[in-house]
């Protein structure tokens, strides 16, 4: 939830952009694996920021969700059922382990290893 301080800006087209506080607006921002688990593209993983302002106190609590063990074991790809001729998979299955550590040893200076799991 925002309050009227404000702070939190998202790169968009390599300019960074206020998001300005929207009264009891809830912002979330998806990260990589939701973008291709449960959107498919629909909806993209946002580099963001939040700036100290002149005037406070702001509170930013962050939350990462990652996969069980269980779930970490089976292919990540977008969910069947919101494939279709119309709207095929933008990315290929990949493991969970095998994305950390591309993320980690390849793209240290990148945002997201996504692009290399992308269905050209």
């Amino acid at each position: 939830m925002q309050d009227s301080i404000g702070g939190l800006q998202i790169l968009h087209r390599d300019q960074w952009v206020d998001v300005p506080p929207v009264r009891g607006a809830l912002v979330a921002n998806i990260g990589d694996l939701m973008q291709v688990g449960n959107c498919n593209d629909k909806f993209i993983s946002v580099e963001h920021r939040v700036l100290a302002q002149s005037v406070g106190p702001r509170i930013s609590v962050a939350s990462f969700f990652t996969p069980s063990m269980r779930a970490a074991a089976k292919p990540f790809a977008p969910i069947k059922e919101i494939l279709s001729d119309e709207n095929p998979a933008v990315y290929k299955e990949f493991m969970f382990g095998e994305y950390c550590t591309l993320y980690k040893t390849k793209f240290q200076e990148a945002t997201s290893a996504l692009p290399h799991y992308k269905i050209r």
